[in-house]
């Protein structure tokens, strides 16, 4: 794996936007994060006792989480449950372009920093407020946990096998996507700003929403049928041959045949040129509803061959293969290693710790990295006594 230092010095396109976020755990931080890695100066606001709970996902006792994506980011400490902390809150509110918070919604209100509040002290600040279900309808006040909305959207309901429970992502899915869209909204905003003077504006950013958007073409097709999709485990409802396949050797091989010369591609490579003209396999349609007879077919050839034999011949024949990756084996590969996927940053605790690179990838104004994660409040004295605050004053007092 590539080995990258920190660069402090650098910039990138964002420089000279202030990003204060407020969020808590995943989505805020990625969304945070996509900003962070192209130059944005983003300031983690964080409970001056604890900080980020982010920061208590700790497997072997390393905080391997906030090391990822706490990357590139400050971290200053407020007590916003006292008048003080808000006050300094407003303060950094008037130098600011971005806000994001999590709060269950209507917490904001209560604190008296409702978006009204911070829109009259910076009128082009963009507040992304992201919870669960957004901030209307009738679901708006329920916990905004990922797994709540991953259950609520289709997603669960449609990953698996038909003959077992519905599926979980083993991942933060919803909200991952969720702060990836959330950047986008922000750099919308931004561009309405920069473009047509536009005022500020809040982002209505929910957990669900973004996640159902994946899904598709699900609704319309459910409209259009009457019907309900169900599992179809590593198959597909919408494209045949598709699934994984088990190799000779015991490994694992994942197939696409979307398209319609593929798939009679895929049939001729097998030995089963047959099929092509086959009523039952002859367009995409038709191999859906016998899926499991091509299935069988295509199963069978692979299942006779070790994942070296079977990828030799796919890849001579260019058709749509991979083998299934475990990350050991991510971090062995040659295109990721030669792309720079996956890069070693300097850490002070472990030495080094792997981190994705930036993505996407820009060739006129690429992000990077300026700094590691930060220690809980290790930029209160540049950010607020860069205000004129009183650091060790704050602190005594319990307000950072």
């Amino acid at each position: 794996m590539h080995r990258l230092d920190y660069d402090p010095a650098r910039t990138g396109p964002l420089h000279g936007l202030r990003v204060l976020d407020l969020s808590r755990l995943v989505a805020g931080n990625m969304l945070s994060l996509q900003l962070a890695d192209y130059g944005a100066e983003v300031v983690k606001i964080e409970p001056h006792d604890k900080g980020d709970p982010l920061r208590a996902w700790r497997p072997q006792g390393v905080p391997v989480s906030w090391k990822v994506y706490a990357r590139n980011k400050k971290s200053v400490t407020l007590n916003l449950r006292e008048a003080e902390g808000k006050d300094v809150l407003l303060r950094l509110v008037e130098g600011a372009g971005v806000l994001i918070e999590n709060f269950r919604p209507g917490t904001l209100e209560e604190m008296g920093l409702a978006p009204e509040v911070l829109l009259a002290r910076n009128p082009k600040l963009i507040v992304v407020r992201i919870s669960g279900f957004g901030q209307t309808g009738p679901y708006r006040h329920r916990p905004g946990f990922g797994t709540l909305v991953e259950a609520m959207s289709g997603f669960a309901y449609r990953n698996g096998f038909a003959d077992r429970e519905p599926v979980l992502p083993p991942l933060a899915m919803a909200d991952m996507i969720a702060g990836i869209q959330g950047a986008m909204a922000v750099m919308i905003a931004l561009r309405a700003i920069e473009m047509d003077g536009a005022p500020g504006q809040v982002v209505d950013l929910s957990l669900l929403e973004p996640i159902f958007s994946i899904m598709g073409a699900e609704a319309a097709w459910h409209q259009l049928t009457g019907r309900v999709r169900e599992r179809v485990g590593s198959g597909s409802t919408t494209a045949s041959p598709r699934n994984v396949y088990r190799t000779g050797d015991g490994k694992w091989l994942a197939m696409s045949g979307s398209m319609q010369s593929m798939a009679e591609r895929i049939f001729r490579v097998i030995g089963r040129a047959d099929m092509i003209d086959d009523p039952r396999f002859r367009t995409n349609e038709d191999r859906i509803k016998h899926r499991d007879l091509v299935d069988a077919a295509v199963g069978g050839w692979i299942g006779e061959r070790t994942l070296d034999e079977c990828m030799a011949v796919f890849d001579r024949e260019s058709v749509t293969v991979a083998p299934v990756y475990d990350i050991a084996q991510i971090c062995a590969d040659p295109h990721f290693v030669e792309r720079e996927i996956l890069v070693d940053l300097p850490d002070a605790e472990l030495g080094t710790v792997a981190h994705h690179n930036v993505v996407p990838r820009l060739s006129a104004t690429p992000g990077g990295f300026t700094r590691p994660a930060p220690e809980l409040g290790e930029h209160n004295e540049e950010i607020l006594g860069g205000l004129g605050y009183d650091v060790a004053d704050l602190r005594a007092r319990g307000i950072i």
